[in-house]
């Protein structure tokens, strides 16, 4: 991996989240289960750690339009991950977000959601952002049902979202 600094790409701001880029060294800290300080007592999560291993692979995930953790502003801690799999193909980016245990039930993995997907929409060529869900996990279907997602297919096993809806945003 280059050494990319969290620093060089400003947060995403919501009204109880800070959303920054993931550094090189927040990756290592990750992949080497070297909790830190700043961290909520259950992360990083299952999904937070593959994530960070895919960084070498996919260096652009470590960009503005990449992968962000997700800080309660309240406490500071890392409580999770948010992310685009850029590049985005045909002008779609794929979303992905993950809350640990002790922080879900509060909003924030559609709070995320939405801000990213918002700011998605703001890089040039992007219009549609996407997201897939296990149907067996209905909070995860909530999560982009709150964060204004629409339901674009439904598989056996999982469903897809889009963002926005067609004919535009919806309100929250």
């Amino acid at each position: 991996m280059t050494p990319t600094s969290s620093s060089t790409h400003p947060p995403l701001t919501t009204d109880r989240l800070d959303l920054r880029c993931w550094s090189t060294a927040d990756a290592d800290a990750v992949l080497g289960d070297a909790g830190q300080a700043h961290w909520a007592h259950d992360f990083p999560a299952e999904g937070d750690r593959v994530v960070a291993g895919l960084f070498g692979q996919n260096p652009a995930w470590l960009g503005a339009y990449g992968h962000r953790l997700v800080v309660e502003r309240e406490s500071g801690l890392v409580v999770g991950s948010v992310g685009l799999f850029w590049p985005p193909g045909e002008g779609t980016v794929e979303l992905g977000y993950g809350i640990v245990a002790s922080r879900r039930g509060r909003g924030y993995a559609s709070e995320a959601a939405r801000a990213l997907a918002d700011f998605a929409l703001t890089a040039p060529g992007v219009h549609t952002v996407v997201a897939a869900v296990e149907l067996s996990n209905p909070a995860s279907v909530r999560v982009l049902e709150k964060a204004g997602f629409q339901r674009c297919s439904t598989g056996a096993d999982q469903a897809r979202f889009r963002f926005p809806p067609p004919g535009g945003h919806q309100e929250r």
